[in-house]
């Protein structure tokens, strides 16, 4: 059998040392990078074309199951197994969705089945992780064949542009193939909905003024602290940046 290459994520230092001392007794296993969090991980299966990923479903910053998320992007996705002291909640989802999971503490036999059959995620097993995550911290972009992680709070505004959303942060924009209900859905106490196609972060909006056009019509616009370009508020949604401003 040819070699597997696997990443172990999980916060906790005994957690990945006793995996990898399992690992070293499964014949066709190598561990090719450890990571202490969701990012490091997403980032070592990049490097190192890890064919599995053995998460940890509960890190401090991303979780196991943001970073799922988010591996899913990778060409090719690794398999993902998940590790996790008991949770009722999670193992039944689990379960109930065909997906890989171990129960701490990690037993060999348990370990190398798992190795054995570990398979990718499919759409349906992605979205039955969502009730199980926390709120994400980072939006995913694919580029030039490479995930690159774009954290929330860098986020100034995200705008609907034929099929895809432009997400602009103070250096620069990027192509994001989402829509803007789901983000709106997932954040919306961070961004505000200014027009039909433009969310704006609400702490990047300095304040509103009327502006002319050449034509003679007027609208307002909101005014942004990190970059001298405007967004142009529909009428509908004026009196919600008036009291998001006055609040």
């Amino acid at each position: 059998m040819s070699e597997i290459r696997i990443v172990i994520a999980d916060d906790e230092a005994p957690a990945r040392k006793r995996l990898r001392e399992l690992l070293g007794d499964i014949e066709q296993a190598c561990v090719v990078g450890e990571a202490k969090n969701g990012q490091e991980a997403l980032n070592l299966a990049e490097q190192t074309q890890a064919d599995v990923v053995l998460l940890d479903i509960r890190m401090p910053g991303m979780d196991g199951i943001e970073a799922a998320l988010h591996l899913q992007k990778l060409n090719p996705p690794p398999a993902i197994i998940f590790t996790t002291a008991y949770d009722a909640y999670a193992v039944r989802a689990f379960d109930m969705n065909a997906l890989d999971y171990l129960l701490k503490p990690i037993r060999l036999e348990r370990l190398q089945t798992a190795i054995d059959k570990a398979k990718k995620l499919n759409a349906a097993q992605l979205d039955a992780l969502k009730p199980l995550q926390n709120k994400r911290s980072h939006f995913s972009v694919t580029e030039r064949g490479r995930v690159l992680l774009v954290p929330l709070e860098e986020v100034i505004y995200l705008r609907a542009e034929l099929k895809y959303i432009t997400l602009r942060t103070h250096e620069r924009e990027y192509l994001l193939d989402d829509s803007l209900t789901s983000i709106e859905q997932e954040f919306g106490e961070h961004f505000v909905r200014l027009h039909r196609n433009c969310l704006v972060a609400q702490r990047s909006i300095m304040g509103y003024e009327r502006r002319q056009e050449p034509d003679g019509e007027t609208h307002y616009v909101a005014l942004l602290r990190e970059l001298p370009e405007a967004i142009v508020v529909s009428r509908r949604q004026q009196h919600v940046l008036k009291e998001l401003l006055k609040g």
